[in-house]
C-alpha cells in the first residue's frame, strides 16, 4: 500500500478555498480532553470542536457505536428508513416535547427545515401574507442562504444579498421590542435560549414566556435553534427545559453525534404534518452511520450523572476563572450556562479575544471566541477535573502575555 500524501500546514493555503484561517498546527489524534498534533504536542481541549464533542475525543461508546454500524449498513437513501433513525427518533420524542423529528447533517439544515416549516404552516393557515419571521440582533443561525438571513450578524449576510426578505431583527432580550414587531403576518419567531456566537448571552426567563405568549396570540411557531445549547451542554438534556418554556419546533445538532455529523428538527403532531410527502428532505440526513453514534452519545448523556455533572463542572469553572480573574483582571463578566461559557473582556482588552485564543494555543490550550470581546469554552461534558486544572494554567500563561 502506498504511503498517504505527507501534508502540513501551509498545504491549506495552496489547495483551500480560504474561509478559514485555521491554527498553525495540525490535530493528528485525540484522547478525552487531551489533543497532539503533528509534532505530538500534546493539548488540552476546551474548545470540544465547538460544543460538538460533547464525550471529547475517541469515546468508546461513539466508537463501538460507529464501528458496529460500519459492519452492517452505511447508507440507503430515503427511499427507505432504517433501524438506528426509528431508535434515535424515539429517544429524541421520549425524552422532549416532541412528537416527531426530521434528521438532516447540521444545525444550519435544521434551521432551514424550521423555517421552511414555518412558512409552510403560515401558507396554510389561509391568513393572507402570513410569512414574517422575527429572529434577534447577534444570532447565529447558520450559513445557508436563508439562516444566515434570519441570524442578526450583517458581517455574515452581506456579501450574498440579494438575501431572502420577510425576516425582522430586535434586540435580544428586549420583549418590549419583540411585541413591537411580532403580528398577526408573523408565521414564526426563532431564538436561541444562549446566544452563543452572538456572545455566550443567557435569555431572560421572562424573555422567553412573553415570546412564547406572543406566538400563542398570533399563531406563530416558536422556534429554539438549540444546536449550540442541546444535548446537556447548559446541564439540562436541551436548554428549554432550564426555563420550563416549550417551544413549538427545536433544532438540535453539534453534541447530538459527538462529532459524527448529524442534526435534527424536532416539532409536535399539530405541525409536522405539513411536510407531506415531497415537500422537504435530504439524501444524507437519518443515515445509519450518523443515527447509530447519535443514538449511543444521546443514550451516554441523557443520565443524572452527565447532567449534573455538566452542572458541577460549571462551577469548577466559574471557581478557577474567577482565581485567574482575580490576578490579571482581564474579564469584566463570566457568564453562561452549564458549559457553555464565556469571559467577556474588560474595555481596556476590547478586541483582543482572538489573541488570547492564540497565545493559549501556544500554551498548549485550545479555546474559541465569540465575537471579539468574549472568550469562549465548550468542553467535553465529562471533561476530567485535572483537565481543566491543567487548561487553567495553560490559559494563566496566555493571560500573562496579555498583561505584558
Amino acid at each position: 500500500m502506498e504511503q498517504p500524501i505527507s501534508v502540513t500546514r501551509s498545504n491549506f493555503n495552496d489547495w483551500m478555498v480560504p474561509v478559514f484561517a485555521p491554527a498553525n498546527f495540525i490535530p493528528v489524534r485525540g484522547e478525552g480532553s487531551r489533543i497532539w498534533d503533528q509534532e505530538n504536542k500534546e493539548y488540552i481541549d476546551f474548545a470540544g470542536g465547538i460544543a460538538v464533542n460533547a464525550l471529547g475525543h475517541a469515546h468508546p461508546v461513539a466508537v463501538n457505536a460507529l464501528t458496529e454500524q460500519a459492519k452492517k449498513l452505511w447508507h440507503v437513501g430515503n427511499g427507505y428508513t432504517n433501524e438506528p433513525v426509528l431508535r434515535l427518533a424515539k429517544q429524541l420524542t421520549e425524552n422532549t416535547f416532541s412528537d416527531k423529528v426530521f434528521f438532516c447533517n447540521s444545525g444550519a439544515e435544521a434551521n432551514e427545515a424550521a423555517l421552511k416549516l414555518a412558512r409552510k404552516v403560515g401558507l396554510d393557515s389561509g391568513v393572507s401574507g402570513k410569512s414574517g419571521i422575527v429572529a434577534f440582533n447577534n444570532a447565529f443561525h447558520g450559513r445557508t442562504l436563508f439562516t444566515v438571513s434570519a441570524g442578526g450578524q450583517p458581517k455574515y449576510s452581506q456579501d450574498f444579498a440579494p438575501l431572502p426578505n420577510g425576516i425582522s431583527h430586535v434586540a435580544y432580550n428586549d420583549l418590549e421590542a419583540a411585541k413591537a414587531v411580532i403580528n398577526e403576518q408573523t408565521c414564526a419567531v426563532i431564538v436561541e435560549p444562549v446566544q452563543g456566537e452572538g456572545g455566550v448571552i443567557p435569555a431572560d426567563i421572562e424573555f422567553l414566556k412573553g415570546l412564547r405568549a406572543l406566538c400563542d396570540q398570533f399563531g406563530a411557531l416558536l422556534i429554539f435553534d438549540e444546536v449550540q445549547t442541546g444535548v446537556g451542554r447548559t446541564g439540562a438534556l436541551y436548554a428549554y427545559m432550564n426555563y420550563g418554556v416549550t417551544p413549538d419546533v427545536l433544532t438540535t445538532a453539534k453534541a447530538l453525534g459527538g462529532g459524527f455529523p448529524v442534526g435534527a428538527m424536532l416539532t409536535t403532531d399539530k405541525f409536522a404534518p405539513h411536510f407531506s410527502v415531497g415537500t422537504h428532505g435530504t439524501t444524507y440526513g437519518g443515515n445509519p452511520l450518523a443515527s447509530a453514534v447519535a443514538g449511543a452519545v444521546f443514550e451516554f448523556i441523557n443520565t443524572p450523572e452527565v447532567l449534573e455533572g455538566v452542572k458541577h463542572r460549571h462551577q469548577y469553572f466559574l471557581d478557577a476563572l474567577n482565581t485567574l480573574n482575580a490576578e490579571y483582571q482581564v474579564f469584566d463578566e463570566i457568564r453562561g450556562q452549564g458549559l457553555l461559557i464565556g469571559c467577556v473582556l474588560k474595555a481596556e482588552y476590547a478586541g483582543k479575544a482572538k489573541d488570547i485564543t492564540t497565545w493559549a494555543g501556544e500554551e498548549g490550550l485550545l479555546a474559541l471566541i465569540a465575537g471579539p470581546n468574549v472568550v469562549r469554552f465548550t468542553p467535553s461534558l465529562i471533561i476530567p477535573e485535572q483537565d481543566i486544572d491543567e487548561g487553567i494554567a495553560r490559559l494563566k500563561r496566555a493571560l500573562a502575555k496579555l498583561a505584558k
